[in-house]
């Protein structure tokens, strides 16, 4: 891979008049501002249909598509839709921000009537589609059941259906039929939108980037129709969850919850979830970055009763025993490890022997007491350099937070000049090092602050909010990136 340099940008940030960003326009105007600015890759958070807390990395399906990004416009140009009906709903009136609680009341009515209208006539597409996907069955009848529990977690559901008994199956899928064509359709739109995006994205020479979580949440179809691929007991409740330890940035650790892979079970089928898992993530993008890519070496296994993850324990992960399946069965895709955290001796050998590059984060580079691999004199090549993730503080509102000794060190470190403001200071120097791939928010490109931050780990709320306002990408800022690309061949 050539040099090469992108900005991070989920999709929900992308303007719209719909509350969310979508594949709409704005997609396609954003991949125009790319080609402009000489930037090579769009990367983005999980696609997958989000639950309560809007994460993107708590989803119903590790393979569906969230119905968010739908755009309506073209349901209207396609006829599906009625322009007055998609403008008599309330979508927000803050362009910066998505308000989820409206969107979502809004959202699926307009879908059920598109469902209505174009069903029949896309029947035998919508077939072909479904044949092709082997999870969207399963996928649409737990969503259909959700609806009728009102939305409860498949743990709440009547144990039969619970425990994915035959003949409970067969009977919530005859009651329960409309709903479960509703969602079969929801997906077809899903991807028949984004395929025709993703082609406009690679006409432009653009490279797209997703992220895919190391773990599923409890409440979703894959748990639900796979349990005995995790660690469940007989009532396919967790005996173990998962969560980090505690570490520099948080004295409990994190407890996420999600539940465990059995690696026993899942080697014995020859890792077959896994490697559905990396087809559908590789229909999808270009470059798969592994989210939490050490759980791959030692995982943090925690008590299904503990309320903080402090109780939990190291246990081995699957290693290169699976890396190496997916590298064989995927030669044509390219993977980036997300291997932040405290170092381990077995993390940086595995890291090593699956070849794939890890990230060195700008924002945890420069400390003036204790070295860093971050700093960018001592990045390699086969890295990925990014001045933050979605996790983090833009670099404008992170540097004002900076203790003094910080700022100096810093500043002296990426020559910032007197007048240059230090979101181009800092990424003037993510372009220049001998990183392979240079990554930066947009937030960091417009020079934004704390209030544009994506997410904040351990906060309940105000995340995966933040959205770009029309004319941001604009051609100035292209051009202004341009000559960064190019100075730095980019």
């Amino acid at each position: 891979m050539n040099r090469s340099s992108g900005v991070i940008l989920p999709v929900s940030a992308l303007p719209s008049s719909y509350g969310i960003g979508s594949f709409g326009q704005a997609a396609y105007d954003f991949a125009d501002f790319l080609a402009a600015a000489g930037l090579g890759l769009w990367q983005l958070l999980p696609l997958g249909p989000t639950s309560y807390g809007d994460s993107p990395y708590q989803s119903f399906s590790t393979f569906a598509g969230n119905p968010y990004f739908i755009d309506l416009d073209m349901l209207v140009a396609e006829g599906l839709l009625a322009r007055e009906e998609v403008e008599a709903c309330d979508w927000g009136n803050d362009p910066a921000r998505v308000d989820y609680g409206r969107i979502y009341a809004s959202r699926f009515r307009l879908l059920a009537l598109a469902k209505e209208r174009g069903f029949e006539r896309d029947r035998e597409a919508v077939v072909a589609f479904a044949r092709d996907r082997a999870w969207l069955a399963d996928y649409a009848l737990y969503m259909a059941c959700k609806r009728h529990f009102d939305m409860r977690s498949w743990q709440e559901w009547p144990e039969e259906l619970r425990l994915r008994k035959p003949q409970a199956l067969a009977e919530a899928r005859a009651a329960l039929w409309e709903d479960v064509e509703l969602f079969t359709y929801i997906q077809f739109l899903f991807f028949k939108q984004w395929d025709r995006l993703r082609e406009y994205v690679h006409q432009k020479g653009v490279k797209i980037i997703g992220d895919l979580p190391i773990y599923v949440a409890m409440d979703s179809a894959d748990v639900w129709a796979n349990p005995h691929l995790f660690q469940l007991d007989e009532k396919n409740a967790p005996r173990a969850v998962a969560g980090v330890p505690p570490d520099y940035f948080s004295e409990d650790g994190q407890l996420w919850g999600n539940p465990l892979y059995d690696w026993v079970k899942m080697k014995q089928e020859g890792y077959a979830w896994w490697m559905d898992r990396i087809a559908g993530a590789g229909g999808l993008y270009d470059i798969i970055r592994i989210d939490h890519f050490r759980g791959f070496d030692t995982y943090w296994s925690v008590p299904p009763e503990a309320q903080t993850a402090r109780p939990g324990h190291w246990e081995k992960g699957p290693g290169m025993d699976l890396i190496g399946k997916i590298q064989e069965r995927f030669p044509h895709l390219a993977f980036i490890a997300e291997d932040l955290g405290t170092p381990m001796e077995s993390l940086t050998r595995l890291l090593e022997e699956s070849g794939w590059p890890g990230m060195k984060v700008l924002e945890f580079a420069f400390d003036p007491v204790n070295t860093s691999s971050y700093v960018p004199h001592r990045q390699i090549e086969n890295c990925i350099c990014y001045t933050a993730t979605h996790d983090n503080l833009p670099l404008e509102a992170w540097w004002e937070e900076q203790p003094p000794a910080v700022k100096d060190y810093t500043a002296r470190y990426i020559h910032q000049g007197p007048e240059e403001p230090f979101h181009w200071a800092m990424i003037r120097c993510g372009m220049g090092t001998v990183a392979r791939i240079f990554m930066a928010q947009m937030q960091d490109y417009l020079g934004l602050g704390r209030e544009a931050t994506t997410n904040q780990p351990g906060t309940l709320s105000g995340n995966w909010q933040w959205r770009l306002l029309p004319g941001q990408a604009g051609p100035e800022l292209a051009d202004r990136i341009r000559a960064l690309t190019r100075l730095y061949e980019r």
